[in-house]
């Protein structure tokens, strides 16, 4: 893979000077694998004032002495590169953040203290050719697509509990066949609890980006294995191993994991994924009765009070959450052809809100799927869109006209009656065959000339118009059918 120039800049600028310079981290990872970087970091041996003068466009603004360079690139991901002095972690209090930062003299010491092999390479051009600096076989490792920590994974663990995470979202982003090394997973295993010492906004992140991954559900799997999860989102180990009843083959917590993994496949959006882990997490503190006669009445008011408290725990933006526990208080809702009224389609409409009507309808399909069946989406469900759009189309009538009965009795002169029904009916067809016709000063000027016709031709072109507009709304509801595939 081409390195980007603004890159290759910023390395020739600290060699120019006299320093060493590295392209450093997850970045060298994504090279070797041939996938390009979502940024890019350099380490180099020169101190944070030296780089500052190097670059005069750049800031520091953490205890690291990371300075960030500003290269004005169009490339969104290039405008900002982050160089960082070779350094040496001592000890960890926080199991976050080191007490104490030590500039080091080679990048050998600072790759030492990285988190796994194959983030802890890096990668420099000499005399124009590439060469790669792995100390911990790295690339081994990444050809064979494993997870293992630098030197002792106990060590690394406590330095930074987060890694106990990242461990399980690298082993899940990266790709299909990925895994952790045994001695590291042993490791996350041994010291999962240390995961309380991180915050719950870090845990948030590194668990969204496991949400988000082709490989979402055995994201989640993973953390179950490891002893992570349960310090994460305990509510879904309470589904593990809890049955259901005859509608569900799959067990809760089984059943949920699934459901995800549909809502992955279609690439569907982070609230309907969340909304398909957690639809059922209620299940398990609403069952009643076992077997397949076992009930779990309100489980979808119970789940979305649970949802809230998950979300808000990790410290989720307030509109997300409410969003995402809305979705999985009406995942249950009910629709047969022919047994559900519009009006109830419309109550749902109005209780879900019509900006999220089709994520729930995705959510229903991820619960569908996670439930065993074949179709996520059945003629009942394409039904009910068609419903949905048809209640949601602006109603074609009287009211869409710039003027109204009190504006026909008033220029007329007259009282209400049929007379002002025919003239809005005439009015109407006038606009539908013109839009460009709606407006005041027009129809006023049609009421006039229509208030001179005798009661029977003003009933005969009412009668006209009302015709032509039936068959403008059975146009359009045949189109919405057909879009649907429905009948």
């Amino acid at each position: 893979m081409d390195i980007p120039k603004e890159v290759k800049f910023v390395i020739q600028e600290l060699e120019k000077n006299g320093f060493e310079a590295y392209i450093v981290g997850g970045c060298v990872r994504d090279v070797l694998r041939g996938v390009e970087p979502l940024d890019w970091d350099v380490a180099t041996n020169a101190k944070p004032e030296q780089i500052s003068k190097i670059f005069p466009k750049s800031f520091i603004d953490n205890k690291f002495g990371t300075v960030t360079v500003l290269t004005e690139s169009e490339e969104p991901k290039l405008k900002e590169i982050e160089i960082t002095p070779y350094r040496i972690d001592e000890k960890y209090t926080d199991k976050r953040h080191p007490d104490k930062v030590e500039w080091a003299k080679t990048v050998e010491e600072d790759l030492a203290r990285r988190d796994f092999t194959v983030n802890a390479m890096a990668l420099r051009f000499a005399q124009g050719k590439p060469k790669v600096i792995d100390l911990f076989k790295g690339q081994e490792d990444l050809k064979d697509k494993i997870i293992r920590a630098v030197g002792k994974a106990e060590d690394r663990f406590s330095e930074d509990a987060l890694r106990l995470l990242r461990a399980v979202r690298f082993t899940t982003t990266l790709g299909e066949g990925w895994k952790i090394e045994p001695k590291t997973n042993q490791a996350i295993k041994k010291n999962a609890l240390w995961l309380q010492a991180i915050s719950k906004e870090r845990q948030r992140d590194e668990f969204l980006k496991i949400i988000m991954s082709d490989r979402a559900d055995e994201g989640i799997e993973l953390l179950r294995k490891t002893g992570l999860l349960k310090y994460i989102i305990p509510e879904l180990k309470e589904g593990y191993g809890v049955t259901q009843n005859k509608h569900h083959i799959y067990e809760c917590y089984e059943h949920n994991i699934l459901s995800l993994k549909f809502a992955a496949k279609k690439s569907f959006n982070k609230y309907v994924r969340l909304a398909a882990l957690l639809h059922d997490i209620g299940k398990p503190r609403t069952k009643r009765g076992e077997g397949p006669e076992a009930t779990f009445y309100n489980h979808e008011i119970v789940g979305a009070k649970m949802t809230a408290q998950i979300l808000n725990r990790l410290r989720f933006p307030k509109k997300d959450i409410e969003k995402i526990a809305k979705l999985v208080r009406y995942h249950f809702f009910y629709y047969n052809v022919d047994e559900v009224s519009e009006a109830s389609v419309r109550r749902l409409v109005r209780s879900v809100g019509p900006e999220n009507m089709a994520e729930l309808l995705q959510v229903r399909m991820a619960d569908r799927i996670g439930s065993g069946v074949p179709k996520a989406e059945p003629y009942k469900l394409r039904h009910l869109k068609y419903v949905i759009e048809r209640v949601a189309q602006d109603p074609i009538s009287v009211s869409l006209l710039k003027v109204s009965g009190d504006d026909i009795m008033k220029i007329l002169g007259v009282r209400p009656g049929p007379k002002v029904g025919h003239i809005l009916d005439v009015l109407l067809g006038y606009v539908l065959d013109d839009p460009k016709k709606n407006t005041k000063d027009f129809l006023e000027k049609e009421v006039k000339k229509l208030g001179k016709l005798s009661d029977k031709e003003l009933k005969e072109l009412a009668q006209k118009a009302r015709q032509e507009r039936e068959k403008i709304v059975s146009k359009r509801d045949e189109m919405t059918k057909q879009k649907y595939w429905v009948t």
